[in-house]
């Protein structure tokens, strides 16, 4: 029979590192439901009063993402896929957005290098969808987690900053909201999965470096796929179908994710690859998921009811 369990992110089961030698926090059956609290990104500890304002953190020095876990799921082997079914995100009551922050290409060719950093400090409403800022701007909340991955099996410890392609990690992408299945190839036995990040809003792009960063509670049903579509990430959406590419290069970021779909859509509609090529070009949406992780992060999106 399936478990519940509940998982907060306290001292001895957070990390700000993806490794395959990490002991597990929690150890789940294929089909429990985890019911995770975790911290922001920076792991703040405390409520910001100003925006900006430093506020004691999870972890003394920033390495990577505050994330829950690693979560064993039992009997989770290379070959298969993590489903990682998201039924509910509920952010904490506060959030913030910085911009400006690091000498990055895209921050100097917009000038920000010129000027000070800007901080947006967001009091969030959960219940009403909505957030406002110290400015009286109010925006829809949608909620998701910008982190949702599983460790390279190389030893070691590995950046929480860049995605991947098969463990996927810090993917950005706006449409795993409430409803949405991430589908995450197996990396290493039992999964070692660990979450975080969360996100009140962001655009397509993550602009900035960062979205609305705030605490999350996430309610999320872990089962295993013996026979995965796909070899790499993707997911069901309520936008639709989503797959993924991570490269430094655009192009090579594009490719993976729209050679990911052809895939996909050759084995839904019995297609041969260029046909599926032609009917990708009526109705599949590239999409820049991010820019801010040292990587371009692109997804291919086939909406639902699309093709009939």
């Amino acid at each position: 029979m399936a478990a519940e369990h509940r998982l907060d992110s306290v001292s001895g089961t957070v990390t700000n590192v993806f490794s395959p030698e990490l002991p597990p926090v929690l150890s789940v059956d294929p089909g429990d439901t985890v019911v995770v609290h975790s911290l922001d990104s920076s792991g703040h500890l405390e409520r910001q009063k100003t925006p900006g304002e430093p506020t004691p953190r999870m972890f003394g020095t920033r390495r990577g993402h505050c994330l829950a876990g690693p979560i064993a799921v039992r009997g989770a082997e290379p070959g298969m896929a993590l489903a990682v079914h998201l039924e509910s995100l509920r952010p904490d009551g506060w959030g913030f957005t910085a911009a400006g922050r690091g000498d990055t290409p895209l921050n100097r060719r917009l000038g920000m290098m010129e000027i000070d950093p800007a901080w947006l400090l967001w009091d969030l409403d959960a219940d009403a969808g909505t957030g406002t800022n110290q400015h009286g701007h109010t925006v829809r909340l949608a909620p998701f987690l910008g982190v949702i991955g599983t460790p390279p099996a190389e030893p070691g410890e590995h950046s929480t900053t860049p995605p991947r392609i098969f463990g996927g990690g810090n993917i950005d992408c706006r449409e795993l909201v409430t409803g949405s299945t991430l589908f995450l190839p197996v990396t290493v036995p039992d999964a070692m999965l660990c979450v975080g990040d969360g996100h009140a809003a962001q655009g397509d792009g993550e602009v900035s470096g960062t979205a609305i960063e705030c605490g999350m509670t996430t309610r999320m049903t872990l089962d295993l796929e013996t026979a995965p579509p796909l070899p790499t990430a993707h997911a069901l959406t309520p936008a639709g179908r989503i797959t993924f590419g991570f490269d430094a290069d655009l192009n090579e970021a594009s490719a993976q994710a729209l050679d990911a779909m052809l895939i996909w859509m050759t084995s839904l509609y019995g297609l041969d690859r260029a046909t599926a090529l032609a009917l990708a070009s009526t109705t599949v949406d590239l999409r820049v998921t991010q820019i801010a992780n040292e990587t371009w992060g692109v997804h291919a999106l086939l909406p639902e009811g699309a093709i009939s």
